[in-house]
């Protein structure tokens, strides 16, 4: 009796450690993580925006956790910079995210995208963090979109490297074969890539997402930085990532910075890990660019800014995760799901239908790749006309204002057209 005793005894013993031990190592790792993220917003002395004088930057909104929440991408190229200038943004995405439906969508803005810019009239939108900082760029951008900015994220060309170098890589496909000499800094970002299904290192992945030397230049550039970045979200979302949290953020600290306080950012990170991408766009949209030459400079104008604000609005209400219905053969309009219904197979491609993001599809990993020929494949719905891409709005999208917390609605598209490479 006294042995069985004695055994329970360190039975309850070694238990009562190994919580101990996993308790601690909980603690620990939260207390890292707390201070990585907390390492992200820079002090004033220590800011790449610094210079930009306090004067020039607008008031930015407030989330309160039940609205809608949108957060600005931005990536900056300072290789042209002179010492202290701030960039220009090399690359611009709004993520938004809905608390309530669980559904995120994410918008590739393109950089030449010629738009009121407060307080200096017109101007290409990648300029707006030049002369305003962040502040100025997410009020430029959400004027746009007409959806309340909240926060910003800043990152260059090595810590994106660094972010992919430490998750282990992305396998993705690479569409086509990818050559560019970059004689800035001793040929370092030259773009070097074999078209495939490959583990993309950090070094090759911006070779990626970077390239935009052909027909269709920053449009479908645009539509491989969607793809690629919603490959990088599922792999983040993964277990082992999650609980090599504190070594991803560490990595990248250096080459970030934002506005989002470390009680943001984990409630972010909640309904990051709980939603799902529900689609993605460029804007503006195919339908809606104009290209032209403004000051010597090309931009790209919108043909009906009503219209823009329209379509944000029907891609917000979205889901590119559920099939569309379609009729069944008797002409009831019932649903039904035959092979010209989207469809999904074990590696989550879309198939034997209508394509759902972007034109892109998904590997066997879970990673985005984009359509073959570099443009969006399905057609889209706007007001009950059927376009394209090229196709013009055959009326257009009614006026809208400016939204916090709502659902918008919207359908991307984008066709193949021919343009010289810049």
């Amino acid at each position: 009796m006294r042995t069985k005793k004695f055994r329970w005894k360190w039975v309850i013993i070694s238990l009562s450690t190994v919580a101990a031990v996993i308790i601690g190592i909980t603690i620990y790792w939260g207390a890292g993580v707390y201070s990585a993220l907390n390492d992200f917003q820079k002090p004033p002395e220590e800011s790449r925006f610094q210079e930009i004088e306090p004067e020039k930057t607008v008031e930015i909104p407030k989330w309160e956790g039940k609205e809608r929440v949108n957060i600005l991408l931005l990536g900056g190229d300072a290789r042209d910079a002179a010492e202290g200038e701030v960039a220009r943004s090399d690359s611009l995405l709004v993520a938004s995210f809905d608390p309530v439906t669980k559904k995120a969508h994410l918008f590739s803005i393109l950089r030449d995208t010629y738009t009121d810019i407060e307080g200096y009239g017109r101007g290409r939108i990648n300029t707006a963090i030049t002369v305003g900082g962040p502040s100025l760029a997410m009020k430029s951008a959400g004027d746009l979109l007409g959806l309340e900015i909240q926060y910003y994220v800043y990152t260059d060309f090595e810590g994106f490297k660094s972010l992919i170098d430490t998750i282990g890589g992305i396998w993705f496909d690479v569409e086509k074969n990818m050559r560019y000499r970059d004689n800035a800094d001793g040929n370092r970002y030259d773009i070097n890539l074999e078209k495939g299904y490959q583990l993309l290192d950090g070094d090759k992945a911006l070779q990626y997402v970077r390239f935009r030397h052909d027909a269709m230049s920053d449009y479908t550039r645009t539509e491989r930085q969607r793809n690629f970045l919603k490959a990088v979200a599922d792999k983040l979302q993964s277990g082992w990532n999650l609980i090599r949290m504190k070594e991803i953020l560490d990595s990248v600290s250096p080459y970030i910075e934002t506005n989002l306080a470390v009680s943001d950012m984990l409630k972010l990170a909640q309904l990051g890990v709980e939603s799902h991408v529900g689609g993605t766009a460029q804007v503006p949209p195919m339908e809606l660019v104009k290209e032209e030459t403004i000051g010597g400079a090309s931009v790209i104008s919108i043909r009906d800014e009503d219209a823009l604000l329209g379509y944000v609005q029907e891609i917000l209400s979205k889901d590119d995760t559920v099939p569309p219905p379609s009729e069944s053969p008797d002409g009831t309009g019932e649903q039904s799901t035959t092979d010209g219904a989207s469809s999904t197979s074990d590696g989550g491609s879309a198939s034997n239908g209508s394509s759902t993001s972007s034109g892109g599809s998904t590997s066997n990993s879970g990673s985005a790749s984009p359509s073959r020929n570099g443009s969006a494949g399905g057609t889209s719905i706007y007001n009950g006309n059927r376009s394209n891409g090229a196709d013009s709005l055959n009326g257009g999208y009614p006026g809208t204002s400016r939204i916090s917390g709502g659902s918008s609605s919207g359908s991307s598209s984008s066709s193949s057209r021919s343009g010289s490479a810049s």
